[in-house]
């Protein structure tokens, strides 16, 4: 299962008990999903979502103000053959009241192309705006591209959406494309952050473990590589050390240096792997690490390499 159905799956399971925001979710899922129809001076709408979860929570929505409506299924024509299903509402009284109320339709009937902002008056209305779109249209893939996105038909619903969602600080970027619009967010804290005034908290959760587990995992990374290039270094330069010494032993001058030298070179022919931390340490009196580095580089220099 994809996290686009984890979330669907989640956001559906919501019953949200006040009327302004089944009202603001059901307007989101028409604004969203819904299509318009006019037959012979009729008015009728439907519904097309890829979920059955989100098809029964549509038609519970539309149940609580007392509309009837009906579920149906069928296969895309496309290559993937995905079922969708389709929730009929027909052009009663009652129907249309509750869809003018919801600012799917306006007064003359006609479908508006964002509903009015009483809908999303209320914080808790703005959640539940948010969660409808999602669960007509919305999409959320994981990292390592993580991306969440609504779609809508025109730029004026997507920009709707977006500063819905910007009322509960939750930043949603607009763009129209071809044939549609889509408000989205990438990254995880955005994504996290969307999913969470949705209603989505487990989904928003995942998001922020996951991202809390890459950024460990990323640090130790370059942890391990900051030392596996310490340990290269100290390696290239313990050899450079070695090979100068021993040149100096070959030449027998090593008896020659003065004190603090000749402890240095020393300590490190009988230590050649230690830092030179540990190796100050073992001078007497003890010295720093930039003593002794600079005692193996005075070194360096007399054996002419």
């Amino acid at each position: 299962m994809s996290l686009s159905d984890d979330v669907r799956n989640e956001l559906a399971a919501i019953s949200p008990e006040r009327e302004c925001d089944r009202q603001a979710e059901l307007s989101a899922l028409f604004h969203s999903g819904g299509r318009w129809h006019m037959r012979a001076g009729e008015v009728s709408l439907h519904l097309d979502v890829l979920s059955s979860a989100v098809a029964r929570r549509a038609f519970s929505l539309l149940r609580s103000f007392g509309v009837d409506s009906e579920i149906r299924m069928y296969r895309r024509r496309s290559f993937e053959r995905a079922t969708r299903y389709q929730l009929h509402v027909g052009g009663t009284p009652r129907a249309l009241e509750v869809l003018k109320e919801c600012g799917v339709l306006g007064a003359r009937l006609q479908p508006l192309a964002r509903p009015p902002k009483r809908i999303v008056g209320r914080g808790c209305c703005r959640g539940a705006y948010l969660r409808g779109s999602l669960l007509a249209a919305g999409s959320v893939s994981a990292p390592p591209s993580p991306h969440l996105e609504v779609r809508t038909e025109t730029r004026e619903a997507a920009d709707f959406v977006a500063e819905a969602a910007a009322h509960e600080d939750v930043v949603l970027g607009v763009v129209e494309r071809r044939d549609h619009a889509v408000a989205y967010a990438k990254g995880l804290d955005r994504i996290a952050e969307a999913l969470a005034l949705a209603g989505a908290s487990d989904a928003a959760l995942v998001l922020d473990e996951g991202a809390v587990v890459g950024e460990t995992k990323a640090r130790a990374n370059r942890l391990t590589n900051a030392d596996q290039a310490n340990l290269v270094r100290t390696s290239r330069a313990a050899h450079a050390q070695l090979e100068a010494l021993r040149r100096l032993e070959r030449e027998r001058s090593i008896d020659e240096l003065p004190p603090r030298l000749r402890e240095a070179a020393e300590l490190r022919l009988r230590h050649p792997s230690l830092p030179l931390r540990e190796l100050g340490l073992k001078c007497r009196p003890p010295v720093s690490k930039a003593a002794v580095h600079r005692r193996l580089q005075k070194l360096i220099e007399l054996a002419g390499t």
